[in-house]
């Protein structure tokens, strides 16, 4: 028998004795007029309004008697807590995620933006990867890592909150391919995972950066590097950032959607990867299903439970409500035969 999933009972059978105890105190409820028996009187107007402290208090020691027995009763079922540790031997996979953060990935053909999908998606693919380490690079005229190689997913997952993280603006806005896929790459370049991989999403057509994209895609076949690369946007025009103010707020017009899949599928030909074409946040979601698939982790985990017993609180509090309905019956409500 389990309760909150962590813990379990070792002697449940004890609470065959809980109806018993209800049904026993709702049968003394009803008949209570037999164990205390009524003056009839003419009349109550001298004694209508009379109510003291000490007739209040004597419906607590049937409630605390009560209180005891369910108590007494939930330790002798002896409650322990599952303490679970795990053993993890995995065939690790060092994964870093290349995001676009151009101005153009607030695009409106994804509702409400391109950015905005793609990190929820990104984010769903990291939650299944639990045993892998995840980094994240963001590009968009320039390149930087956002976070290094972790298994501490609660960092990523930061970053790619839809409603807040990795935001476009921050960057000389851009489409540098070649710098994004440079700076992955060299997070894994000292790995020792068996298998690296690279997953770049973008938008758009590479068009500044120091870096050629098919020189980074190079040297990640160098390192054993395999790139996967996603094109993200509707086939022809979107709702899209056209101009920006001095204020910094975007301008959006109908745009034109360019992406130079010719150049992502040749990265990931040469990598031993894979492109594809979201077209809408379906397929997105169908990618990185794909991605994931084809990306396995091997896993043996070995599960250790220890067991810490919690009975203790209940057997205190049993014993203090029956200590204190003793203390009040034979002092405060104590009866006169």
């Amino acid at each position: 028998m389990s309760f909150f999933n962590n813990i379990q009972f070792v002697h449940p059978w004890f609470f065959l004795i809980l109806p018993l105890i209800i049904g026993g105190f709702a049968w003394l409820y009803m008949r209570r007029n037999t164990y205390f028996p009524r003056l009839s009187m003419s009349t109550l107007q001298g004694v209508g309004d009379v109510s003291t402290l000490r007739s209040k208090m004597g419906i607590l020691t049937p409630i605390l008697r009560f209180a005891s027995l369910i108590a007494l009763t939930i330790a002798m079922a002896r409650p322990q807590a599952i303490l679970q540790e795990e053993e993890v031997k995995a065939e690790g996979i060092d994964i870093v995620l290349v995001m676009d953060l151009s101005s153009s990935m607030l695009a409106q053909d994804f509702k409400p933006d391109r950015l905005w999908v793609s990190k929820a998606v990104a984010g769903d693919f990291v939650k299944g990867r639990k045993y892998d380490r995840i980094g994240l690079v963001a590009f968009a005229g320039e390149a930087y890592t956002q976070a290094p190689l972790t298994t501490d997913h609660s960092v990523i997952l930061d970053f790619l909150n839809p409603e807040a993280g990795l935001q476009c603006g921050r960057l000389t806005d851009g489409t540098a391919i070649g710098m994004g896929l440079a700076t992955a790459v060299n997070r894994l370049e000292d790995s020792k995972a068996k298998s690296k991989v690279v997953i770049l999403l973008t938008d758009g057509e590479n068009n500044t950066g120091y870096v050629k994209p098919l020189s980074a895609a190079e040297i990640a076949r160098k390192f054993n590097v395999k790139v996967y690369t996603i094109g993200v946007g509707t086939i022809g025009d979107a709702y899209a950032p056209v101009t920006r103010t001095a204020s910094g707020q975007f301008r959006f017009g109908i745009s034109k959607v360019n992406i130079d899949e010719k150049l992502l599928n040749e990265i990931s030909t040469m990598t031993q990867g894979k492109y594809f074409r979201a077209t809408n946040a379906e397929s997105l979601q169908q990618i990185y299903a794909s991605i994931d698939k084809l990306e396995k982790t091997e896993i043996d985990v070995s599960i250790l439970k220890r067991y810490k017993d919690k009975f203790f609180p209940f057997a205190l509090i049993g014993l203090l409500c029956l200590f204190l309905e003793m203390i009040l019956k034979y002092t405060l409500l104590r009866s006169i035969p």
